[in-house]
């Protein structure tokens, strides 16, 4: 099958929308699909108001409709909606091609984190570009029905899966710091709520992986955090491993792919009982989820190691990679 998927999210940025898609991508292709992404590698880009990590393409309309008609697709996915899914969408509206959509990010509340915003404003956007799609593609049950109460319709369901051989247990000894270690990974931007991670009067070392607009300011109001700035592959795993507990201080992620990474590293969780973290560990003993986010990282220190790791092992790519395309539109 031809698959193309668009998105605005690509590298250098190292998030979980884009190793999610680049996982994908490297699954289906394994399995014989032949797959074409649509990325901002491929254009001039400007960055981002608010957040210049984040590069938006400059790109004609009509340039995305030749490289989508060119390469004769049998099912679009429109992964992000920025200016390449916008213009992506509007090729397909155009000339009927059918195609599917995925809500990655609460991006009304990211934005609302930026400006005075109303929810309802963007909740409205996004329905108008979900709205033509033959199904929304959402991670967790919980982020379904929030979008259901908002008048979203066509949602299916596509779950997530852990690299297992990559991120595992390994020697603590990677780092040499106080313990207990407390990490967390990921962008360190407003809308992950890290400053409620960094005022938390913890033992021990907070320790943070991850690039973003805020990492200046934070380094800077708190030296006793250690910020290690971005990490890929092997080396992210190695910090992942080398931690005593993960602490995801987010209330807005709709799945945190970063959680299943450090249990598959037998690190336990400790996170707000929110949207993501429920729906991954809901009550699982592998995490603690709680208002009281240090109250969670002490219970979270208590977790033992092989239990995070069985956990973990229960998520599979295959298992997302079969929900990805039972969801997708077959046109050709």
């Amino acid at each position: 099958m031809r698959i193309l998927i668009v998105t605005d999210a690509w590298y250098p940025q190292v998030n979980g929308v884009v190793r999610t898609l680049d996982t994908l991508r490297s699954h289906l292709e394994r399995r014989g699909h032949e797959i074409k992404m649509v990325t901002p590698a491929q254009f001039k880009t400007v960055p981002c108001p608010t957040y210049p990590d984040i590069r938006l393409s400059v790109v004609r309309r009509q340039r995305i409709g030749r490289i989508i008609d060119t390469f004769m697709p049998s099912a679009i996915h429109i992964a992000t909606e920025g200016p390449l899914g916008l213009h992506a969408r509007a090729h397909c509206r155009r000339n009927h091609y059918p195609f599917t959509t995925a809500f990655h990010t609460r991006f009304p509340e990211y934005v609302a984190a930026r400006a005075p915003v109303p929810l309802a404003v963007t909740y409205a956007l996004l329905r108008w570009f979900h709205g033509p799609s033959s199904a929304v593609m959402v991670a967790t049950p919980t982020i379904e029905q929030a979008l259901r109460e908002r008048g979203f319709h066509n949602i299916r369901r596509w779950s997530r899966g852990v690299d297992t051989d990559l991120f595992k247990p390994r020697e603590k000894t990677f780092l040499d710091l106080p313990r207990p270690i407390s990490l967390y990974t990921g962008r360190i931007a407003v809308e992950k709520g890290i400053k409620d991670f960094l005022d938390l009067p913890l033992p021990g070392t907070k320790v943070l992986v991850g690039d973003g607009p805020l990492r200046p300011e934070l380094a800077r109001k708190y030296p006793a955090a250690r910020f290690l700035g971005l990490k890929t592959g092997e080396d992210l795993a190695r910090h992942y491993a080398a931690a005593d507990v993960f602490v995801f201080p987010s209330r807005t992620d709709t799945f945190g792919l970063v959680l299943l990474e450090a249990l598959a590293c037998g690190v336990p969780v400790a996170a707000y009982p929110v949207a993501g973290p429920l729906d991954v560990i809901g009550d699982s003993p592998v995490g603690a989820l709680d208002g009281d986010l240090g109250a969670a990282v002490r219970r979270a220190l208590e977790i033992p190691a092989a239990a995070c790791r069985h956990f973990a092992e229960g998520f599979s790519w295959p298992a997302s990679v079969d929900q990805f395309l039972d969801n997708i539109h077959v046109f050709r």
